[in-house]
């Protein structure tokens, strides 16, 4: 019986606490293995083997700011600055990518979309699994309830994190957004704001320790109240659903691909 080959997977952002965790994760898995460790030109440790910088042991792949041979696969958690030309670079080569960053601006955003016109494109704002069955069901709250209920968004992450508020909690917002009709967002409150107007959504973000991530929304009511909440324990549920967003682009045609299409 012939034994497949591993699937070859490039991480960058391979120092982070992402990639370092999902680098973790390929070594442990026979069915894919790391084909190189991709970080910023100015890191201080480049040329230094990537299992050793994480804590692993020797992996054999020095850490390097380029793409410089041909991998299955990319998984991106980096900066949108640096996601940018990556993006590029893998759209060059017919390289399937992943990219979990956020933080882009539109512009940004529309320019990184545009590739999915070329390879095959998957973007998550977060890849758990239990996180994007959040989002689903905080649209059918804000449906069932209508623009009724107080709609508050709070998150909570690291204070290492540098976009605020998370894109976890932007796509939440979107949801219950288009669920309710409503584009009134308040980030925080400050001052005499007068009462709060129907249709509103409030969006707060907590930044504390090294917290992986939580969100909670919050559907007030006149005399009750629902809330619906996730708690990352630890990184592992985010990381493991980059890998399986890896592995389910292989084979696929040229396309924006999200978590919906790897759920359905």
């Amino acid at each position: 019986m012939a034994v497949l080959k591993p699937l070859s997977i490039a991480m960058h952002g391979a120092t982070g606490r992402m990639g370092a965790r999902i680098i973790q994760l390929i070594a442990a898995d026979p069915s894919v293995a790391l084909g190189a460790a991709l970080d910023r030109p100015d890191h201080l440790h480049l040329g230094h083997d990537a299992g050793v910088l994480i804590g692993l042991g020797p992996l054999g792949e020095p850490l390097r700011s380029d793409l410089h041979k041909t991998v299955d696969v990319v998984i991106d958690f980096s900066t949108p600055d640096a996601t940018l030309p990556l993006a590029r670079r893998c759209a060059e080569g017919g390289i399937p990518l992943v990219v979990g960053t956020t933080g882009f601006e539109p512009e940004q955003r529309r320019e990184l979309e545009l590739y999915a016109t070329t390879i095959p494109l998957f973007i998550s704002a977060n890849f758990s699994k239990a996180v994007n069955l959040l989002f689903r069901l905080a649209g059918e709250a804000a449906k069932a309830l209508g623009d009724g209920a107080d709609i508050e968004i709070v998150e909570r992450h690291h204070h290492f994190k540098k976009d605020a508020p998370s894109g976890t909690a932007l796509k939440i917002a979107d949801v219950v957004a288009k669920a309710i009709g409503s584009s009134q967002f308040v980030h925080g409150r400050s001052g005499i704001v007068g009462e709060r107007p129907r249709g509103e959504i409030g969006i707060h973000a907590l930044r504390s320790g090294d917290n992986p991530g939580e969100h909670t929304i919050v559907f007030g009511l006149m005399g009750e109240c629902l809330e619906l909440s996730h708690r990352a324990l630890n990184r592992d549920g985010f990381a493991r659903g980059a890998l399986d967003a890896a592995k389910f682009l292989i084979g696929k045609p040229p396309k924006l691909y999200t978590m919906e299409d790897l759920l359905a």
